[in-house]
């Protein structure tokens, strides 16, 4: 038998011995990939939050001013940071009126005011604020809007006529003053002006965080007006 015939015998079991390194080398690989995969889902999707969470921070930055505290599923990555004690979402002007008529032995007083007032909602950071990142979403814990300030711009006075013997006082157009703010503020209440900045604060977020879970607000105070 000439010796290339017995070169060709030989080189098969060579050639089979070589497949199977290759094919048990191919095995090993894809079984360590395999074991390692739910460790590496779970690092690439805990970094996903943490991303979520800093962009988060972030909006609550630019919108209001303060850190909240955010949890990413049930553990703590920031801790609440409040520069500020109050948010000011919306603010409007308020226009409101009220009459002293007062009669007393024939003679009668009479005080109107016109009084102009600018009215701000928003909410109290001194009440509990987070932020819960979860897989399949996230949630922002607060406190229900609320009218913040009641701030007088104007006061016109309508009529200040006094009776012959029953005359105008100093308590008179005090009481008066310090009727209106009241009136203000339940014009602004009637408004639904609250509710309004709980909406204005969610469509803020909305446009600036974008994420795949939904963001979802849960308002926790019992009311939303003083």
């Amino acid at each position: 038998m000439s010796k290339s015939a017995e070169s060709g015998r030989f080189s098969w079991p060579i050639a089979f011995t070589f497949l199977g390194l290759i094919i048990a080398a191919v095995v090993i690989i894809v079984f360590l990939r395999l074991e390692s995969w739910p460790a590496r889902t779970t690092a690439q999707g805990t970094t996903e939050l943490e991303r979520l969470g800093r962009d988060l921070r972030s909006a609550f930055i630019d919108v209001a001013h303060l850190q909240p505290r955010i949890t990413i599923n049930n553990r703590v990555y920031l801790e609440q940071s409040i520069p500020t004690s109050e948010l000011v979402i919306l603010s409007r002007r308020i226009e409101v009126e009220h009459e002293l008529l007062h009669s007393w032995a024939g003679s009668s007083k009479r005080v109107k005011l016109h009084c102009t007032f600018t009215v701000k909602a928003g909410f109290d950071l001194r009440q509990d604020l987070a932020v819960d990142i979860r897989t399949d979403e996230i949630v922002v814990q607060l406190p229900h809007a609320q009218l913040l300030g009641v701030e007088q711009e104007r006061v016109d006075v309508l009529a200040f006529e006094n009776g012959f013997w029953n005359r105008i006082s100093a308590n008179d157009v005090q009481n008066e003053l310090s009727i209106l703010p009241q009136l203000a503020r339940e014009k602004a209440a009637e408004s639904n002006l609250p509710s309004e900045a709980e909406d204005a604060l969610q469509k803020q977020l909305h446009e600036r965080v974008h994420t795949r879970q939904p963001l979802r607000l849960v308002f926790t105070s019992s009311t939303k007006a003083d």
